[in-house]
């Protein structure tokens, strides 16, 4: 139901905006609003948007939310015209969005004169509109299968989805790969950006890590290569104010570097003979928390310690389960760990825990920014979404790519984490999204929507592991096992190390 990649073509940046030095005015002044509404702090946002002259959201991201939802179609197509920084190539695909939604929710209505109704769009509205015509015969044979048709009782939904894939039109279109690294010699299987976005870790078993810096024109150098240890890296976590990375080798000590200098200030050993499997940091960056286990029969562990390597609480026994992945909410209130088909949730500061259960084996867990959201990657060959409180009873699902026998991690991506994208076993070719590769790729859903909107190609084997750049939602890297990390762009152009 979504558009084939041919049918999406690159935008032309033709708007010349004011800037303050290398970045855009207006779009930094709203990433910093953004930012103050997200953390609480609404009047200091209020006051900057008054101060400012600059809106979170510009009027006709309002006037075009009001008039989807009261189904007002032909001004939405006049908005779509008129709104200013869209490039002439994303306004066709824009209105097709547009009458595209309100074609299926003509054919879901009851009687022939929906079908009339929605055969005038597709003749009025949509064939002229010079889209991938694939699109156009898809919703001509949908008016006899009435596939994609919405219901009325499903509108008020399906409108807000049509309204958020106007609004997110440009970041779903990262597409371009602008950048291969090339600083591994081996297998890469983590990558990580900073919370601030400055920043890129990748980790290999190459049993190095390197630190990449996020240039202003969005090109990535490299800082530091971290050497040290003797086995495979398996993950990698920055600190919370970036100012330290923790590495984990597989069956060895977990290390802490200083980002500035690429020294290793410590080495954390825990008990003897138990191995750290995860770790994850609490938000003042002064504490962290470590699952380790045994290979024998000794029990399985969740720790937490200081910098100094101090341990500081310990949940030891037969009740703990072996962890193969964790993390800790932004606000440090809870612990999420994972464990076989189990994800369990504890709430720190009252000891009280839940846990939901999946129906196949886990193999890693990546939370929202806010910390409200989490999604794990099944060895059945999906990803679920799951609300962290307590209530929570069903997830979202997402399928399409390939999971069978290694660990593929997934992300949050775009603004307020509306975007999905995972890692894939795949080397047969499939089509997503209108794409088609015979290679390793990356796969991008939108929430709500459980088969990806687009496939990225180009890595030649097993990709492993993805990250969205938190600060530029633009820019996704990812990891593969062809020695490489990709660092993705929407209407950028390629160049290679």
């Amino acid at each position: 139901m979504d558009l084939p990649e041919s049918s999406v073509p690159r935008a032309d940046e033709s708007r010349a905006p004011r800037r303050v030095g290398p970045v855009d005015r207006e779009e930094l002044v709203r990433v910093i609003e953004q930012s103050l509404y997200s953390l609480g702090y609404r009047r200091a946002a209020a006051a900057l948007e008054a101060e400012s002259g600059v809106p979170l959201y510009p009027p006709e991201h309002d006037r075009l939310l009001l008039d989807v939802m009261a189904g007002r179609w032909d001004a939405c197509a006049e908005t779509v015209r008129a709104v200013a920084g869209v490039g002439d190539a994303d306004r066709p695909v824009a209105e097709f969005l547009l009458w595209r939604g309100h074609y299926l929710e003509l054919l879901g209505m009851r009687g022939d004169a929906g079908l009339r109704r929605a055969r005038e769009v597709l003749r009025r509205r949509i064939a002229p509109l010079g889209v991938d015509r694939r699109c156009v015969h898809w919703l001509a044979r949908a008016m006899v299968s009435c596939e994609g048709a919405v219901a009325p009782e499903a509108v008020v939904g399906w409108r807000i989805s049509v309204f958020l894939d106007l609004v997110e039109l440009r970041i779903s279109h990262i597409h371009a790969c602008l950048q291969i690294l090339c600083g591994h010699n081996n297998e890469v299987w983590f990558v990580r950006f900073s919370n601030n976005g400055d920043y890129l870790a990748s980790s290999s078993s190459d049993c190095t890590a390197i630190i990449w810096k996020v240039e202003k024109d969005d090109a990535l150098t490299k800082k530091h290569c971290l050497q040290g240890h003797q086995k495979p890296i398996s993950f990698v976590a920055w600190s919370p104010n970036d100012r330290m990375l923790l590495t984990c080798g597989t069956g060895e000590s977990l290390k802490l570097w200083n980002v500035d200098t690429g020294e290793c200030n410590l080495k954390f050993r825990g008990s003897v003979g138990y191995i750290i499997s995860s770790c994850a940091w609490f938000p003042n960056s002064e504490k962290i928390v470590c699952a380790s286990s045994e290979p024998g029969s000794s029990p399985n562990r969740i720790f937490t310690c200081d910098l100094e390597g101090q341990e500081l609480e310990v949940w030891a026994g037969e009740r703990i389960p072996k962890v193969s992945d964790l993390a800790v909410t932004p606000d440090g209130r809870h612990l999420i760990f994972v464990s076989c088909n189990d994800i369990w949730i504890r709430e720190l500061t009252k000891g009280r825990e839940w846990r939901f259960r999946e129906k196949q084996a886990i193999s890693s867990l990546s939370l929202s920014g806010d910390g409200q959201l989490l999604i794990v990657n099944l060895s059945s060959q999906e990803i679920h979404l799951w609300k962290i409180n307590e209530s929570s009873s069903v997830p979202e699902k997402f399928k399409g790519h390939k999971q069978e026998k290694f660990v593929i991690r997934s992300c949050f991506g775009g603004s307020n984490s509306l975007f999905i994208a995972s890692g894939s076993e795949d080397s047969q070719v499939y089509f997503f999204a209108g794409l088609r590769s015979n290679n390793g790729q990356v796969y991008i859903w939108k929430r709500h929507l459980e088969t990806p909107i687009k496939v990225l190609h180009g890595h030649t084997m097993i990709v492993n592991c993805v990250s969205w750049n938190p600060s530029r939602p633009h820019m996704l890297a990812s990891a593969s096992d062809d020695h490489t990390v990709r660092i993705w762009l929407a209407h950028k152009t390629r160049s290679t190390c």
